[in-house]
């Protein structure tokens, strides 16, 4: 069971991508799921456990590759709860957190495979500035934390944000 998309306005509203990206994504992603089926089966093989051929079995409420990638699309998009996330899919919350949590590696290496996935760590402060070269404009969102307050005064001085009664410092990336 999926949500029924009736046009192009839903699809980006439950997952943020136009048709045209979807389905890009969508042979990617299946692209990414059929190499990690292949290696399951690879393994169970070797490892004496497997009884069936590919493909038997139940198939589960997430049986094709469009309701697999629509399912984690949905939760990424619009994080819900488990329960809510289940109840949406026909799923109980245990399966959607299952189901999540094998779809999403799947997810980041179809991302990985065209290109689009964000960078999310940097090693040094030159991976990150090589990373941004091509952009013009950047922007950083800053996180203030409260800290202990120095009782030097030349380092409150340095620390000094501006407001009253708290010490915070500001947590931020150096823009190249």
């Amino acid at each position: 069971m999926e949500p029924d998309i009736r046009d192009e306005r839903q699809l980006r509203a439950l997952t943020g991508l136009p048709r045209a990206k979807f389905a890009e994504l969508e042979a990617a992603f299946a692209a990414a799921l059929t190499e990690e089926q292949t290696k399951q089966y690879a393994a169970q093989v070797a490892a004496g456990q497997r009884q069936r051929k590919p493909g038997g079995g139940q198939k589960g409420k997430l049986p094709t590759i469009r309701q697999k990638l629509l399912f984690v699309l949905y939760y990424l998009k619009v994080y819900p709860t488990f329960d809510v996330l289940g109840a949406q899919f026909g799923l109980a919350r245990s399966k959607a957190w299952e189901n999540l949590h094998q779809l999403y590696p799947l997810l980041v290496q179809a991302l990985k495979q065209l290109g689009v996935f964000p960078h999310r760590r940097f090693a040094n402060v030159e991976e990150f500035r090589a990373a941004c070269q091509d952009l013009e404009t950047l922007l950083i969102d800053v996180t203030e934390r409260p800290h202990q307050r120095p009782s030097d005064a030349a380092e409150q001085t340095a620390l000094y944000s501006g407001k009253k009664r708290i010490t915070p410092s500001k947590t931020r990336l150096s823009a190249p």
